[in-house]
C-alpha cells in the first residue's frame, strides 16, 4: 500500500495542525497518537481503521468533526476509490 501524504499546516506551543491526503488504498503506518486531537473530514467518505482491538470502518462526513483523546493507537487507511482527506488539529 502507499503512504497517505502528510503536511504539517501549523505546530506552534498550542496546537499542531495537519492535513492528511490519502490516495486510494493509501494508510499512514501504525502510529500512536500522545496529545488528544480533533479530525475534520474534508472529505465524504470510509475509512478502515486497524487497531489492537482489530479492524473497523468509520464512516465520515465532509465538516463533521470528531474528537479523541490521547493515546489511540491505530493504521488508517482509505476505503475508497477516490481520494479522502482531513485536518487533524492535535491539542497540545
Amino acid at each position: 500500500m502507499s503512504q497517505a501524504i502528510h503536511t504539517v499546516l501549523i505546530d506552534n506551543e498550542r496546537v499542531a495542525v495537519h492535513e492528511w491526503r490519502f490516495p486510494p488504498g493509501a494508510e499512514t503506518g501504525w502510529h500512536v497518537h500522545s496529545l488528544d486531537y480533533v479530525v475534520v473530514p474534508l472529505t465524504t467518505g470510509r475509512l478502515r481503521i486497524v487497531s489492537s482491538d482489530g479492524k473497523s470502518i468509520s464512516e465520515l462526513v465532509a465538516g463533521a468533526p470528531y474528537y479523541r483523546a490521547a493515546g489511540a493507537e491505530h493504521n488508517v487507511i482509505n476505503a475508497n476509490d477516490y481520494e479522502f482527506t482531513f485536518i487533524e488539529t492535535e491539542i497540545k
